[in-house]
This record gives structure tokens, C-alpha cells and sequence, in this order.
């Protein structure tokens, strides 16, 4: 089992999270998900989180008191401490493989202009960035790490290999899928894939990942 804490000023947001596979996961105890409010660890009397930032600036900085209370009430000898950031290395199936190798994860949503870097430097051991944007906030970059680390945890998809051939595994795209009728409007299955014959499907949709790799995506092609 994995277990996963998320500290947030806005816990509303990951109320997605609880739903359907991984929900059904946290049920089934494969995987817990725990979500801590900011605001909660805060001594200020009005739970204030933020203030303004030294040495001038635009904007607010989450002050460390709530964080080094927060991340401390749940810090293990296990844990991961991991801080959304659009400073942070980019997030990529690679690294989700690593981060599923945890057994707990410490999420640190930041706001308004980040964290006090005194957080960063006593707890977090990675700063981890989703894309080459910037967000009103931490929860949404959260959400999408817990998503794809955690369905690679044994028993969280229930059906160990269907990962396996997902976009990125062996660094190509995933080949194109079809499903019932087999011909829609017009628009036929590829008879390949009603052939039967596992060996030639197998050739196809390898041909096909790296033919859609090639057009879309050559940067993930290896050179030899």
C-alpha cells in the first residue's frame, strides 16, 4: 500500500480524487489518501498563511510556520516530501515509475507567490514541475502526479498489465484502439485487429506506436 498526504489551503479541490479507480483503490486499502488543510496548523488567530515577501516584490509568500507544522505532523521515516513548483524538474512517466517505488508521499500544494524557501530546504527532496507554465496554485499539478503514480501500484488498477502498453511506456505513443461496431458510418476496424491472429497484431500496433511517435513525438525516439 501506498499512502499519500496532501497539504493544501484549498482541500475542496481534490474531491475528483475519491472518485472512480482511485477511489475505489483507497476502499479497497491499496492505496490511502490523506488530505491536511494548510489553515489548520496555522497559530495565527485569523489562520493566516501568508505575508509579504522580504527584500519587496509583487505578491505573497506562504509563511513556514503552517508548512514545518503541517509537514511535520505527518513526516515518517518513509517519506517522500515532494513541492509543486514551476521551478521544479518536469514530471514524466519515468518518474512516475520512481515515485511509485515510495511507500509515502508528502504533496506541498504551493500559492500565491510559492513557499518560504526555509521549507524547501529543511523537508522537500524534490521540486517537481508538471509543464513549462505557471499556476494560480499547487492542487491541480498534485492531482495529476497522484493520478499517474498511483496507478502504478500493485492492485490499485486491479488488472496488473494494463498499464503496460499506456503512452511513453518504451517511449512511444500508445498504437490507435477500437472497439465495437466494426464498421461505424463507413469507417472500418483495420481487419488486422479482427483477424485473430495475436502475432500480427502484435507487429501492427508496434508499427503503428512508432509511426504515430515518429509524426508527433520524434524527440522520445531513441538514436542509436
Amino acid at each position: 500500500m501506498m499512502k499519500i498526504d496532501i497539504l493544501t489551503l484549498f482541500p475542496d479541490s481534490f474531491a475528483p480524487i475519491f472518485q472512480s479507480i482511485l477511489g475505489r483503490a483507497c476502499k479497497s486499502g491499496a492505496l490511502e489518501i490523506n488530505i491536511l488543510n494548510i489553515r489548520d496548523f496555522s497559530t495565527d488567530k485569523h489562520k493566516k498563511c501568508d505575508d509579504e515577501i522580504f527584500g519587496g516584490g509583487n505578491g505573497m509568500l506562504m509563511t513556514p510556520q503552517p508548512l514545518f507544522d503541517a509537514i511535520e505532523s505527518v513526516l515518517d521515516d518513509d517519506a517522500y516530501v515532494i513541492y509543486l513548483s514551476p521551478k521544479g524538474q518536469t514530471f514524466s512517466q519515468k518518474k512516475a515509475k520512481e515515485l511509485a517505488t515510495y511507500k509515502h508521499l508528502i504533496l506541498i500544494c504551493g500559492h500565491y507567490e510559492g513557499i518560504d524557501q526555509r521549507v524547501i530546504d529543511k523537508f522537500v527532496n524534490l521540486e517537481l514541475s508538471i509543464g513549462d507554465y505557471v499556476l494560480t496554485g499547487g492542487e491541480l499539478p498534485a492531482m495529476v502526479v497522484v493520478d499517474t503514480v498511483a496507478r502504478l501500484v500493485p492492485n490499485v488498477l486491479g488488472n496488473e498489465n494494463s498499464a503496460v502498453d499506456d503512452t511513453f511506456e518504451n517511449d512511444l505513443l500508445e498504437y490507435p484502439q477500437y472497439t465495437r461496431p466494426a464498421d461505424f458510418r463507413g469507417m472500418k476496424v483495420p481487419e488486422v485487429l479482427l483477424s485473430g491472429n495475436h502475432q500480427e497484431i502484435k507487429k501492427w500496433r508496434k508499427a503503428q506506436s512508432e509511426a504515430l511517435t515518429k509524426k508527433r513525438r520524434p524527440d522520445l525516439i531513441k538514436k542509436e
